[in-house]
């Protein structure tokens, strides 16, 4: 249900508060930004343990024949598995933590672990790709022999499951940082597992075994493509940035024009979480408090057109001393 703004109305002679958040007002649309219902919780739940299971088990096979082989392609993908695996119990962990209620220390729960979550994430990756990078290189100097049979076999077994893995989180990649990360990554897992099918058929008739190292290369260089637009995602979110989507100049436009509103000042919107987001704003309105359905209807439509689901609003009336964050250089 849409979460009606906070109301904190300034004049010269007194300030009062009005309005809470109200779940129980409805209106005829609906933007879903997921405000911890317990169903989709427990669908997620089901994708990040389907997800972790099946990884892991391929993790283990993966990176037992990739050494049996002397396949560092192998290895490189089983490492990439590995740090895919670790994402998703973090993103799993933080799904969680995001569902409990706030309290007086955390006012607003432990939304914002999603975030974290999606920075650790592309922290492991980072990682991944600087230990096998390593390795791969110092294969290149010294190519061992490599068995492309298995090679061949086993990134078959990949393909399907991490085709059937990335499946489980197409359906919510548009509206989760952490669901889009987990499905980029286990599609690329299922494209970097056809490169060594074709690399490992490619050594069986030729016999040259720099194909393995290079496959490898070229396996870090889609991790490392992936993993960057993670990253600047996560950071961008973890220092507060308007959440991609959301146009800032279009939200003080839509202020601005509401009946009344003279002007509109210390706006401010940034992510709560991987999957909400929080706006704050002052709205000078000369005629006074212009009535609680007024400010339900302004937070209707924020959250229905720019996906704002958390809104608080101070109505000032212009007169008197000039508020403090006024200037938009006030923070």
């Amino acid at each position: 249900m849409p979460h009606y703004p906070k109301l904190r109305f300034r004049s010269d002679k007194k300030a009062k508060k009005l309005g809470a958040h109200h779940h129980g007002h409805d209106h005829g649309h609906h933007h879903g930004h997921g405000h911890g219902h317990s169903h989709g919780s427990a669908v997620h739940g089901r994708a990040f343990a389907i997800g972790i299971v099946l990884n892991t088990g391929f993790v283990v096979v993966e990176a037992t024949y990739g050494f049996i082989s002397g396949s560092m392609a192998l290895v490189a993908d089983a490492g990439h598995n590995l740090s895919d695996v670790l994402g998703l119990i973090i993103a799993w962990t933080a799904s969680v933590l995001a569902a409990r209620p706030p309290s007086e220390r955390f006012t607003y729960g432990f939304k914002s672990s999603s975030i974290l979550a999606a920075l650790a994430n592309a922290a492991l990756l980072i990682a991944a790709i600087g230990a096998i990078g390593s390795e791969t290189i110092h294969r290149f100097i010294n190519p061992e022999p490599v068995g492309g049979g298995t090679m061949m076999a086993v990134a078959a077994v990949g393909i399907v499951i991490n085709t059937a893995t990335a499946m489980l989180f197409f359906r919510d990649r548009h509206h989760d940082i952490n669901q889009r990360g987990a499905f980029i990554h286990m599609a690329g897992d299922a494209a970097v597992s056809l490169a060594v099918v074709i690399a490992g058929f490619a050594i069986t008739r030729t016999g040259w075994q720099w194909i393995d190292p290079l496959t490898s290369l070229i396996v870090l260089a889609v991790i490392g493509w992936s993993t960057w637009g993670l990253f600047m995602a996560s950071l961008r979110m973890g220092l507060l940035g308007v959440p991609d989507g959301i146009d800032h100049a279009k939200v003080r436009a839509f202020l601005c024009g509401q009946p009344g509103v003279a002007a509109v000042h210390d706006l401010h919107i940034w992510p709560m979480s991987t999957t909400e987001t929080a706006l704050t704003a002052h709205l000078v309105i000369p005629g006074g408090y212009p009535g609680d359905a007024f400010l339900h209807e302004v937070a209707h439509e924020l959250e229905h057109d720019f996906g704002i689901g958390h809104s608080t609003l101070q109505v000032e009336t212009g007169s008197g001393a000039a508020c403090a964050l006024e200037s938009e250089a006030v923070v």
